[in-house]
């Protein structure tokens, strides 16, 4: 208890001396595109997210001595953790800033960003983080109704004392984050999380069903590609067997848009929206899945109903390689950074989404909060380097401590790479056990499993090899990965490539450190990465 009392006291002075110019302001973080690329610009240049998320209730001051533990094991550069809205407003217009302020001196004294996760209107379709004296008066702060006039455990998105009040508390963290925060701790925060309902397609309250009979936005029309017969369709019209579920998302869009514009009035931090992904192999009819929140079928809805939000994010728990993937096609697009702000599965995902452009990842449940003694379904055995069902002990976040390990230090370098179109990344898919890379006149193979020298790859037992590669010059590259080969052809078939020079290293303070140089068995056959990844730079020419 000392120790917190102490570091809110840091916290407070701190925010004394920004509040009188006395701290030197960094640049706001933001959100940039080229060539259909997004970098996150972090004190002016590219930033990789390496983050890890904690659990629901781990953003509490006293639970913090669990989380950094964890954190420091796994080498993450950023934390997503919760501000709760119960906390931030115990009485009404009256915010306590005291758990924010503790959150921002700790994560300095340990070096890591936090993303803040707003636990406001919704938390997993529910409303259970509004304040309880707004629980307290649900016929004033009222629940989606269904269509049978039955109240559901979710908030309507009609109910305008909620926005009102979630909007005013929204901008109060804003207004505080940018005063107590001149060193740009926070890089961005999440808007509520995991919108939407179970239970009701949507909202058929009164002033719902007065909407839904109504012409649908022009602009709407636009960006779903829909050319309506009639001059001014209403929602069943335009939309058919879809109308409730896309008539739900806008709704729910718009009331999230009201409260991230009001905050980044206050702070323009960058600001996203995640989802509870439906089925995205088998999506299913409406109805078979949470409605309301940024899905993969109305990201054009949430980007003309909510433009203060810079990206909506999928929460990412596929457990196969084609339809982990499949939802970063879907969610990486031209108008639509890719970040993947929870994810469960296996570190060698990490590379899909390095090789889907992104601008960071982050594993959920990352602390030690709690014991595990049976299999998290989201983390199957045999996705994994090391079995995530154990004891809540540092083999929870294993797998991923040598991977961070060793992209921490060049995480900035990578993300210029990723920007500029230069960087490649793969994981290892059932029966597929070679790969090939383009790179102009070269092509980098990588390969999986047990192999001789110069014997054909088998893959490895379960899937669990990725590699990555990047262009720093002509014929000069930086390659890293694990259970896994990879080698440079030139294109030109009838050239043969030689290894002038390999060099083994790690990056610090930005800058390769050149450890030694590796030759005959490590190269003869191509460059060999086991468990425990290395950091190559390799320079190649052809004969």
């Amino acid at each position: 208890m000392k120790r917190l009392f102490c570091l809110a006291a840091l916290a407070a002075a701190f925010a004394l001396k920004a509040a009188l110019g006395q701290v030197p302001e960094a640049p706001i973080p933001r959100i940039v595109a080229k060539d259909g690329r997004h970098a996150l610009l972090v004190d002016g240049t590219p930033f990789l997210v390496l983050g890890a998320q904690v659990n629901n209730s781990s953003g509490w001051p006293a639970v913090l001595p669990k989380v950094w533990p964890a954190i420091e094991f796994m080498h993450a550069n950023t934390v997503e953790i919760p501000v709760y809205w119960e906390q931030f407003e115990p009485r009404q217009g009256v915010y306590d800033t005291t758990a924010v302020d503790t959150l921002l001196a700790q994560a300095r004294a340990h070096g890591v960003h936090l993303i803040l996760l707003w636990f406001g209107t919704w938390k997993n379709g529910s409303q259970h983080y509004m304040p309880v004296w707004m629980k307290q008066e649900p016929e004033l702060y009222r629940r989606v109704v269904d269509r049978e006039g039955r109240t559901v455990d979710s908030p309507s998105p009609f109910a305008e004392a909620s926005l009102a009040a979630d909007t005013r508390a929204f901008a109060a963290l804003m207004r505080h984050l940018k005063a107590a925060d001149p060193l740009r701790t926070v890089l961005m925060v999440q808007v509520e999380n995991e919108s939407g309902t179970w239970g009701s397609l949507r909202d058929y309250c009164p002033q719902a069903q007065a909407l839904f009979a109504a012409p649908v936005p022009a602009d709407l029309l636009r960006a779903m590609g829909v050319r309506p017969v009639s001059p001014a369709p209403d929602w069943q019209e335009a939309f058919g067997p879809e109308a409730e579920v896309f008539f739900h998302a806008w709704s729910v869009a718009t009331y999230i848009g009201k409260v991230a514009a009001a905050g980044k009035a206050e702070y323009p931090l960058p600001l996203y929206a995640n989802a509870a992904l439906r089925d995205i192999m088998k999506p299913g009819a409406p109805g078979t899945y949470q409605s309301g929140g940024p899905l993969d079928n109305v990201i054009p809805i949430w980007k003309v109903a909510a433009p203060s939000l810079d990206m909506v994010c999928p929460d990412d728990y596929e457990t196969g390689a084609e339809a982990y993937t499949r939802v970063l096609d879907l969610y990486g697009r031209r108008d639509n950074p890719l970040y993947v702000p929870e994810t469960g599965g296996s570190p060698r995902f990490l590379y899909f989404v390095l090789g889907h452009d992104a601008i960071g990842f982050s594993p959920f449940g990352i602390d030690f909060t709690r014991i595990r003694t049976l299999d998290d379904p989201a983390r199957p055995k045999d996705e994994d380097l090391t079995p995530w069902a154990r004891t809540g002990t540092r083999e929870f976040v294993a797998p991923f401590e040598p991977v961070y390990r060793v992209l921490g230090p060049m995480a900035r370098e990578l993300a210029a790479l990723n920007f500029e179109g230069k960087l490649r990344a793969v994981a290892e898919r059932a029966g597929e056990v070679v790969q090939t890379v383009p790179f102009g006149e070269w092509n980098a193979t990588v390969s999986y499993g047990a192999w001789s020298r110069f014997g054909k790859p088998a893959g490895n037992p379960t899937p669990m090899g990725a590699a990555m590669i990047a262009r720093l010059g002509e014929n000069r590259f930086l390659v890293t990965g694990f259970h896994a080969r990879v080698d440079f052809r030139p294109a030109a078939p009838e050239r043969r490539r030689q290894f002038l020079r390999v060099e083994e290293g790690f990056f610090e303070d930005g800058a390769f450190r050149f450890v030694r140089l590796l030759n005959g068995d490590q190269t003869d056959g191509g460059l060999d990465f086991y468990a425990e990844p290395l950091v190559l730079r390799a320079s190649v020419s052809t004969y």
